[in-house]
C-alpha cells in the first residue's frame, strides 16, 4: 500500500503550507498528492505550480470536474502536465453533483453514467493522439453541417498512457470506475463497508474482461493523530458535515446516500435536516463518532498503526492522507508520521 496526500481546494489563506506539506510529501518518498476544485481554485494550476517544485511525487487532480471543461480541453491540460511534469501526472475526473453542475457551469446534470463513458472516451482517443472524431449522445466530433475539421493533438504527453481516475460513490458509478478507468477515487471509505463496494468495480473490471489486477483503490482518509481519540474525532466532524448534510439537495446528495448504505441512515437524515436548517455545529456534532472512525484514521500511532492493516486487508492500494491538524509544523509532523506508521507495518509499497 502506497501513501497519498490530498491538499483539498486551493485558496484558502494556507496555499505556502500546503505547498510546504507536498514537497515534505515528496522527499519522503509519498507516491502522489492530490488537488480538488469545486468553484474557486481550480486543480490545474495548482498542480503545475506544485510539480514544478517538486521532483518525483506524482501530482493528480482529485478531481477535474467534467461539467467544467470539455474532454478535448481536459486531453489537453493533461497531455501539458505530464509533459512539464516529466510524466507525473494522474487523471481524476469526477461528475461534481446537480448543484455545481447546473449552478456554477451551466450543464444539465442529466445522465451522468453516459456522459462520463462518452467524456473518456474522447479522452483516451485525444491522449492517444488519434484523429478527434465522435457520435455520442452528448458529445459530437466535429459538429455536423459546419466547418469544424477533424484534429489531432499536437502535444506529445510523457507516457503513452496517463492513468484514469473516476471519483465514484453510488454502485452504478463505482462499476463505471471499474470498467474504463485504471483507478478509483473513494471518500468515506470504511474498511468495514468495502466489500460492498468493491463488488461494484469489480462488476465493472469483469466487463471490460479484466479483474482488480493493477486497479488503484484510492480511499482519502482524514488524519490526526492524539492520544485522546474522541478529541481527535472533533476536527474531522465538520468535513463529515459539509458532505453528508449539505453537499447536494435533499433529493439528491450521493454522501447521505453513502451514508445510509452503510447503516447510518437515521443519523444521516438528521445531519442533513440540521445542515440545511444552517445549524453547521448542530450538524457536525449529530455525525456519529463511529462514523468518523471507520473513515478516518484517528488517535495515537498504535491505534493507526493496527488501522492500516484494515485498509490494506479490504483492497486499498494507494491511502491518501487528509491532514486535519493545527499548524503547519502538527500537519508536517502527522505527513511524516504517517511515513513512519506505514513503514512499521511492512506495508508499504
Amino acid at each position: 500500500m502506497r501513501l497519498g496526500l490530498n491538499l483539498g481546494y486551493w485558496g484558502a489563506g494556507n496555499d505556502a503550507d500546503n505547498l510546504a506539506l507536498a514537497r515534505e510529501a515528496d522527499r519522503l518518498g509519498y507516491s502522489v498528492v492530490w488537488a480538488a476544485e469545486a468553484y474557486g481554485s481550480d486543480a490545474a494550476t495548482v498542480l503545475a505550480w506544485v510539480a514544478a517544485q517538486t521532483e518525483s511525487i506524482d501530482v493528480g487532480s482529485a478531481v477535474f470536474q467534467i461539467p467544467g471543461r470539455t474532454p478535448a480541453n481536459t486531453a489537453m491540460t493533461a497531455a501539458t502536465l505530464d509533459t512539464l511534469s516529466g510524466g507525473r501526472f494522474r487523471l481524476g475526473l469526477g461528475v461534481s453533483g446537480p448543484q455545481v453542475s447546473e449552478g456554477w457551469h451551466g450543464v444539465r446534470f442529466a445522465k451522468p453514467l453516459q456522459r462520463t463513458r462518452e467524456y473518456v472516451d474522447i479522452v483516451r482517443k485525444a491522449l492517444a493522439r488519434e484523429r478527434l472524431t465522435y457520435e455520442g449522445e452528448f458529445f459530437t466530433l466535429p459538429l455536423p453541417d459546419g466547418p469544424g475539421k477533424a484534429l489531432t493533438l499536437t502535444v506529445h504527453p510523457a507516457r503513452e498512457r496517463i492513468p484514469l481516475y473516476l471519483a465514484a460513490v453510488g454502485p452504478k458509478n463505482l462499476e463505471l470506475a471499474g470498467e474504463i478507468a485504471d483507478g478509483w477515487l473513494a471518500i468515506f471509505y470504511a474498511p468495514e463497508f468495502a466489500a460492498e463496494l468493491l463488488a461494484s468495480v469489480a462488476a465493472g473490471r469483469a466487463k471490460a474482461g479484466k479483474d482488480m489486477t493493477g486497479f488503484d483503490v484510492v480511499p482519502t482518509v482524514p488524519v490526526v493523530i492524539g492520544d485522546d481519540v474522541e478529541a481527535c474525532a472533533a476536527p474531522v466532524r465538520a468535513y463529515a458535515a459539509l458532505y453528508i448534510g449539505g453537499m447536494g439537495s435533499r433529493e439528491q446528495n450521493f454522501y447521505n446516500a453513502l451514508a445510509v448504505r452503510m447503516g447510518y441512515d437515521e443519523a444521516a437524515g438528521q445531519v442533513q435536516d440540521l445542515y440545511l436548517a444552517r445549524d453547521y455545529a448542530g450538524a457536525a456534532t449529530a455525525v456519529p463518532f463511529e462514523f468518523i472512525d471507520r473513515t478516518s484514521l484517528i488517535g495515537p500511532p498504535d491505534r493507526i498503526r493496527e488501522r492500516l492493516h484494515a485498509y490494506a486487508d479490504s483492497g486499498a492500494t494507494t491511502l491518501t492522507i487528509a491532514v486535519y491538524a493545527g499548524d503547519l509544523q502538527q500537519r508536517l509532523d502527522t505527513v511524516r508520521a504517517m511515513r513512519e506508521i506505514l513503514a512499521d507495518t511492512g506495508l508499504d509499497a
